[in-house]
């Protein structure tokens, strides 16, 4: 128990992504640690640039090194936020059969390009002869020594666009957290009236809302605005356990909730169309966002061997997790599964709890999540301007980033496509395209089987079939008129 309470209470977010270390890398940067001028800090600009999680991260030593309970909490949690909620309108549209088992093959594919890239860093780091190296350093390095002259000659582009992926992404799973709240804060107040105590299954009312979704959404952009001022990341980790706690809660009452009466499930769908399925494809991969924290993660460690056995187990509950609540949830609502399965609940004060829970979650979350670009942009702009102007530049800096992911909400309130849109453009990009390619040019001077050529060859086409596809339909969903049976408008329900 003391090591699963010491792991709860150290995570930094309670979401799928990389920034889980944050705390980790923040540890030796506290307000007694800023640079102490400008050269200072533009000399730590190609290091803040190179990775969102370890750019600072160093060996982990023995007396306090991560234990495989704590890594195994940590490996969880960034796999697990707002991407779990949309699962079911990803079973929907992939069909009741294909779902499950294409959901599994992509879950093991991803796992696979994790393994690629630990296996690739870590014969990096001993012909380098470093200690760690991160996913951005490993890109560079891996085109420092390939055969073709101007991959070598251009390899810091590597990093680069390794950085630049995962500052889209970020910044995209930020926009994704303007509209869960905004959605669930717009449901929950214009249902405030006729909120029950009796949790019976809503029947799905298509009305007009009282209020836009965007005003919720102008609504809560000044207390983000603020939230992201709160740079250090120590203040930062309270709201975040807070965070993890009501997380877990929430997903409990989900599960409990789904399990209960399921309807027959024989008049779904089998399969559904095939663009539809590349919707799914996008939210499936935006789940699996967990590629960028496996490095810091085995370098935090204790004992870094033990690494693969916790990589294997944790992601197979997270595997089988996705899978019970992406069919369960899409057994229990069918055609009216909405864009995320918070707002499918019964409206009773029991469940709308949930939502308020979840929110509050994904409202500190959200300041974590928005370090990662931060601390790769604000360097750059803060080395251009004088002393006397960086606290101002830094500041002005997070304000915009903030507002920029406001009005990417804005301009796109749905909750769904945005999810399928940055998963098929950045996410599958980091999960399925890159790794293998880095052990092409890693390992292919060194005779590389024929049999592995080809696997990576093949791993990275499909990932980038599913980007260019995947982001087509997207952005044609994002085209067409609205249809309100199946975006995530929330509107009045009874």
């Amino acid at each position: 128990m003391g090591d699963w309470f010491k792991a709860v209470t150290s995570l930094n977010l309670s979401h799928h992504h990389p920034p889980t270390m944050l705390k980790i890398s923040l540890l030796a940067r506290d307000n007694t640690s800023k640079p102490k001028s400008l050269d200072d800090r533009s000399k730590s600009l190609s290091e803040s640039s190179s990775s969102i999680t370890s750019e600072r991260i160093h060996p982990a030593e023995e007396a306090n090194g991560l234990s495989m309970m704590q890594t195994l909490i940590h490996l969880l949690k960034c796999n697990i936020g707002t991407g779990l909620l949309g699962l079911p309108l990803a079973m929907k549209n992939a069909g009741l059969l294909v779902g499950p088992f294409s959901l599994l093959a992509i879950g093991i594919l991803t796992v696979h390009c994790m393994v690629i890239l630990l296996h690739c860093a870590h014969h990096l780091s001993q012909r380098l002869q470093k200690t760690f190296v991160n996913y951005g350093e490993a890109m560079m390095y891996s085109l420092e020594t390939c055969p073709n002259a101007w991959l070598r000659t251009h390899s810091v582009w590597g990093r680069y666009t390794v950085s630049f992926l995962l500052i889209i992404t970020q910044l995209g799973f930020c926009s994704v957290y303007f509209m869960f709240m905004a959605d669930n804060l717009q449901q929950m107040v214009e249902e405030v009236h006729v909120t029950s105590k009796t949790c019976e299954p809503r029947k799905i009312l298509v009305l007009t809302p009282n209020v836009d979704i965007r005003f919720y959404m102008l609504m809560i952009l000044p207390f983000l605005i603020l939230l992201v001022f709160i740079q250090n990341l120590r203040v930062l980790s309270i709201f975040s356990t807070l965070a993890n706690i009501t997380t877990l809660g929430s997903m409990a009452l989900i599960f409990q909730y789904i399990m209960q009466e399921i309807p027959d499930p024989r008049n779904l769908p089998l399969m559904a169309s095939w663009k539809t399925f590349l919707l799914f494809f996008g939210t499936a991969i935006f789940t699996f966002e967990g590629v960028g924290m496996v490095l810091p993660l085995k370098n935090q460690m204790k004992h870094p061997q033990q690494f693969s056995f916790v990589l294997y187990w944790g992601m197979s509950l997270v595997i089988v997790l996705y899978i019970c609540l992406g069919t369960l949830g899409y057994m229990k609502f069918g055609s009216n599964t909405q864009a995320s399965i918070t707002l499918n609940l019964p409206n009773c004060w029991l469940y709308q709890s949930v939502k308020l829970m979840y929110s509050i979650g994904i409202f500190f979350t959200y300041a974590l999540q928005f370090h990662v670009p931060a601390e790769i942009i604000i360097p750059v702009i803060i080395s251009q301007v004088s002393e006397s102007w960086a606290l101002f530049a830094d500041l002005s800096v997070r304000t915009a980033l903030v507002c920029l992911t406001c009005v990417s909400a804005i301009l796109i309130p749905r909750l769904d496509l945005v999810i399928s849109l940055v998963g098929s453009v950045s996410s599958s990009a980091l999960a399925l395209i890159i790794p293998p390619f880095l052990e092409l040019i890693t390992f292919y001077p060194e005779d590389m089987n024929c049999i592995t050529i080809v696997k990576d060859i093949m791993i990275s086409i499909l990932g980038l079939l599913g980007c260019v596809f995947g982001t087509y339909q997207a952005l044609y969903e994002l085209t067409q008129p609205i249809n309100h049976s199946v975006a995530n408008s929330t509107g009045v329900y009874a």
